[in-house]
């Protein structure tokens, strides 16, 4: 039976390409491609197509010829992007201008050299002798460390630190520090310790909390990358410790240890109740508060008190001028119970705090703070807050339904009553203090404590985070 469909298309067969060797010039001279169809017939990319050829060949032959260009007796492939472009040259440039000028592209310049050109590989005469390995790549031993490449390690770190926050536990190190007396080369080495672990626990918190801003402009791994991120700040952890070893006392290696180990005690537990959507017993959260926001504060106090020539030193003969040793460690964890507590009050219901760090934070966390742990403790069987912290929720309705909540259950009016129990006890803690270091030390210790415990009971004053 014959075809209805007419006759078959022709078929192409390429032939093979003519490359002479190179001229003078270093150009090569291509003879063009020739095509064969069905019928034997020889057809040219560049000649119209043969009598009885399809329009798929004639496509063929447009296809083939718009690929190339004649130069004299030369064919070249025009695979180059052109050199114009879709936009005018002014604005092509402007464009350009504006993406090179983004905060996160000079952020991320500020950090980034352009590693030098890698040395070419000693290839061997023969092509057929075994590779030539460089003198010197194989059991050299370990080169210096350069300032380019710490650079290239403390980026995120100094990042953060160009955009410094309100450095409370410095002010806090001066205060303290005209009861313990710390010598003033002890105390630099101890002020620089505690403000790198701060900063590099700042790092790794934006990237465990999802943060979009801290101190506000964009989180350190938004630029730099999380892995980059993470270890910068667990760089700056050892960096810290090679920085206390100069102080050479095994006493300040053991507090450093232990406070760090307090640190990621307190911080995985917060974010295991935050994940698994387990509220805490508030015992549980005043211990991981005293671990991880109080962890801090404790560490320097505790390293101060190492290094002062008083504390601990009565067998030596130095004593305060009451005759009596003093311990500043419960101070100083009231202390941070105190400043987290109030932060989370501040958080949840201080119209000053929601203008300058967003409406209700905490709830946009997940995060199981101290009035949200009373207000669904003291109904288990209401789900509702629980439910809204599951969503993670943005929607400002809703954040401002929880805080309703809240305050139906009474769980702002008893938080701030745990917080004037911390406030009174801290400040009977400083009035014994001073009596015990007495004279013009002591006095001048208990104003600077009690001037960092006024500032919290100051609207304007109190929304400072912890963590900043």
């Amino acid at each position: 039976m014959a075809s209805t469909l007419g006759p078959s298309p022709p078929i192409y067969q390429a032939t093979e390409i003519s490359i002479p060797p190179r001229t003078s010039s270093h150009q090569r001279t291509i003879s063009h491609q020739t095509f064969q169809d069905a019928s034997g017939n020889k057809i040219s990319p560049s000649s119209p197509p043969t009598r009885g050829s399809s329009l798929a060949g004639n496509r063929l032959s447009n296809s083939i010829e718009s690929g190339w260009k004649s130069q004299g007796k030369q064919r070249i492939p025009l695979f180059e992007r052109p050199k114009s472009s879709h936009f005018p040259a002014s604005e092509s440039a402007s464009r350009e201008s504006s993406i090179l000028k983004s905060p996160t592209v000079l952020a991320s310049q500020a950090y980034t050299k352009t590693p030098p050109e890698p040395k070419p590989i000693p290839m061997a005469a023969d092509p057929n002798a075994p590779p030539v390995v460089p003198e010197g790549l194989v059991n050299h031993k370990q080169p210096p460390w350069s300032q380019a490449k710490e650079r290239i390690l403390l980026g995120p770190y100094d990042y953060l630190l160009e955009h410094p926050g309100k450095d409370i536990r410095a002010t806090m190190i001066s205060a303290f520090n005209s009861w313990l007396q710390v010598p003033e080369q002890s105390l630099a080495i101890i002020t620089k310790v505690v403000g790198m672990l701060h900063t590099a626990s700042l790092l790794v918190d934006d990237v465990e909390d999802s943060s979009l801003l801290r101190r506000g402009v964009p989180v350190a791994h938004s630029i730099f990358g999380v892995p980059q991120a993470i270890n910068s700040a667990n760089y700056v952890y050892f960096l810290a410790l090679q920085q206390l070893s100069l102080l050479n006392n095994p006493a300040t290696i053991q507090i450093y240890t232990e406070e760090l180990l307090n640190l990621h005690r307190g911080q995985g537990m917060d974010l295991y109740w935050r994940d698994t959507l387990t509220c805490p017993t508030e015992e549980d959260y005043l211990e991981m508060v005293g671990n991880k926001t109080g962890g801090l504060f404790r560490l320097a106090i505790k390293l101060m008190q190492a290094e002062s020539p008083l504390v601990g030193k009565r067998e030596a003969g130095a004593t305060y001028d009451s005759g009596e040793d003093i311990d500043c460690v419960p101070l100083v964890s009231t202390v941070g119970l105190l400043f987290q507590i109030l932060d989370d009050i501040q958080n949840l219901s201080s119209p000053i705090y929601a203008a300058r760090k967003g409406l209700c934070e905490d709830l946009t966390e997940g995060k199981f703070s101290f009035p949200v742990i009373h207000a669904i403790r003291a109904d288990p069987h209401n789900l509702t807050l629980l439910n809204i912290l599951k969503q993670k929720t943005q929607d400002e309705a809703v954040k401002r339904y929880a805080v309703a909540y809240m305050e139906k259950m009474k769980s702002f009016e008893y938080s701030t009553a745990v917080v004037n129990v911390l406030g009174e006890e801290a400040s009977r803690m400083v009035s014994d203090l001073e009596k015990r270091v007495g004279g013009e030390g002591g006095r001048k210790g208990a104003e600077g404590i009690r001037g960092i415990l006024a500032k919290l009971n100051v609207p304007e004053l109190a929304v400072m985070d912890p963590k900043d």
